[in-house]
């Protein structure tokens, strides 16, 4: 398609690294209020619009982020002055670069930019086929580097009520609709991904039915066996307890033995405190019993742990008489060492059905151990294709929501060996094909060391100024005016920047078709439509149940 004749819009002023500063037509040079391009058309000036700027065979794209009108010339726009990020060059080929080689000087014409330009940007990404996203102010769309995307990780970050799971959900579809053989895993913390209709008791989901496999956490079974050292004291050791470190002690100790034990049958030589291998939680709760309780010399004298685990005897055994945990704590199927083939078969998208989205329910999860199983999870999955030797041809997708709850920044806290899980794979992970994505409503909570992993961002609405300043900092300094945008941004709109994008984006990502199950509630129908009685028996028994 031949490309439009550029209509004058203005002249540079001013040429500095990072910043151009431009001064509009005035009324006597022929000012437009407006101007159509390519049939499109454009208010002249307005923030947040692209411009070129060109001097003999330089031509650089910018975006206006700042206007300042001229008032000696009225209430027209005309003669006002505007702050330009330049964002790249254009080349001959019409092949977009980012960055600025050959700055323009004062004089050089600034034009009005058609969508066929704008376009020029994400050329190279055209051929991949994925545009989950399209401008918000033209209807370009944004095409966006899978590869760099996936294997390079990814964060999404956003207030609540800002649209991530819509997001979450927009991306995942068109991953799937350009890949068809994608291995994804989603930790869905709050059953919006999948959930039961409660009219119908048919099972909804935020894909096509034939993309997704659903596993409730509990069903799935994802025994404590399976666990890390650090993990398994993150869930059975209070860190603030004075006998803590007695108790990780004697906890290694036991495990280890129990394993060298089980290795024994499995004709398994090597074997770490961390090997995938089967032992009884019951036989540690009575090690522990038996060490708290020994005397020496018929029981005249007390033994050298007597009395030391009173605290730790009575939450292990809370737990393990409490039926919430029991996917956990007491697994019916996965009690046996054989059992983790046939486990990870599942959550990779190879069991009976073989499909490219494996969801993960936690909501039934108590709180208060999601973390670790989430963490869990994800160790699995890095674990998998670390020993996996088609690990290049079988990459993995972990996308992981709320992330903060388990992946927290400060170091010390309950969650510490989860954290250290996930702080694995995020920076080994790349090696072995394992893409992490985090999603979060507060960035500042989250891992340094995981963010700073990630090679791109999709920020939507960020409105608390340490959150604001955080991401400031993630993008160079030429474009860092673009992260004062995000407080003003709408619902499923988003600023995208990194790897997998040529440059900074502001972008609407497009609707999610089914929509998650994450919607507000709804509060003036609520109380003018609303039911006027509810059946608390049926809330009672589904409090009891623990399922939703």
């Amino acid at each position: 398609m031949p490309e439009a004749s550029p209509i004058l819009i203005g002249h540079l002023l001013e040429a500095r690294p990072g910043r151009l500063l431009a001064k509009l037509l005035s009324e006597a040079e022929g000012f437009q209020a407006s101007i159509t391009v390519e049939g499109r058309t454009q208010v002249v000036g307005q923030v947040g619009s692209y411009v070129s700027i060109r001097q003999e065979h330089c031509r650089i794209l910018g975006l206006i982020h700042q206007v300042e009108a001229d008032r000696a010339s009225g209430r027209s726009a005309a003669g006002s002055l505007i702050a330009i990020t330049p964002l790249g060059e254009i080349e001959a080929d019409h092949h977009f670069h980012r960055g600025i080689r050959h700055y323009p000087t004062p004089g050089a014409p600034v034009y009005g930019v058609g969508a066929s330009e704008i376009g020029w940007i994400f050329a190279r990404n055209r051929p991949y086929g994925f545009a989950p996203a399209h401008l918000s102010q033209q209807s370009i769309g944004v095409h966006l580097n899978p590869t760099a995307m996936l294997s390079r990780h990814c964060a999404i970050l956003g207030q609540s009520g800002s649209g991530k799971s819509w997001t979450v959900a927009s991306l995942i579809q068109h991953l799937v609709r350009c890949m068809p053989k994608a291995h994804i895993i989603l930790l869905d913390l709050h059953g919006e991904y999948c959930w039961y209709d409660r009219d119908t008791a048919e099972l909804r989901s935020a894909f096509d039915p034939k993309w997704i496999r659903y596993l409730d956490a509990r069903r799935l079974e994802i025994p404590y066996w399976l666990m890390t050292f650090a993990e398994l004291c993150d869930l059975l050791i209070d860190r603030n307890d004075p006998g803590a470190a007695v108790q990780t002690a004697f906890l290694r100790e036991t495990v280890f033995a129990l394993k060298k034990q089980s290795a024994k049958a499995l004709q398994v030589e090597t074997v770490s405190l961390d090997s995938p291998i089967y032992f009884s939680l019951q036989q540690v709760y009575e090690s522990f019993k038996d060490a708290n309780e020994t005397r020496l010399e018929f029981g005249k004298v007390k033994g050298p742990l007597f009395g030391q685990f009173d605290e730790f005897l009575i939450k292990l055994h809370s737990r393990l008489n409490d039926v919430r945990y029991d996917f956990l704590l007491n697994p019916k199927r996965r009690n046996r060492s054989e059992a983790l083939a046939g486990l990870l078969r599942d959550f990779v998208g190879l069991g009976n059905p073989k499909r490219p989205i494996t969801i993960i329910d936690l909501s039934p999860v108590p709180f208060d151990v999601r973390p670790t199983v989430s963490a869990q999870i994800g160790r699995l999955a890095f674990e998998f294709n670390y020993w996996n030797p088609n690990n290049h041809a079988f990459p993995l997708l972990l996308v992981c929501e709320e992330a903060h709850a388990y992946i927290p920044r400060d170091s010390g806290t309950q969650y510490e060996g989860t954290r250290k899980s996930m702080e694995r794979i995020a920076k080994e992970g790349r090696k072995y094909g394992v893409g992490l994505w985090v999603v979060s409503q507060r960035p500042t909570e989250l891992s340094e060391t995981v963010l700073s992993q990630c090679g791109s961002y999709v920020c939507l609405r960020i409105t608390n100024p340490a959150d604001q300043d955080y991401v400031r900092r993630l993008v160079p300094e030429g474009e860092a005016d673009l992260v004062d945008i995000l407080s003003s941004l709408g619902r499923g709109e988003a600023m995208i920047l990194g790897e997998a994008i040529p440059l900074p984006t502001r972008c609407q990502i497009a609707q999610p078709d089914p929509t998650p199950h994450s919607s507000d509630a709804d509060f003036f129908r609520g109380w003018t439509e609303g039911p006027d009685d509810l059946d608390m028996d049926a809330i009672v028994e589904r409090w009891r149940r623990q399922g939703r």
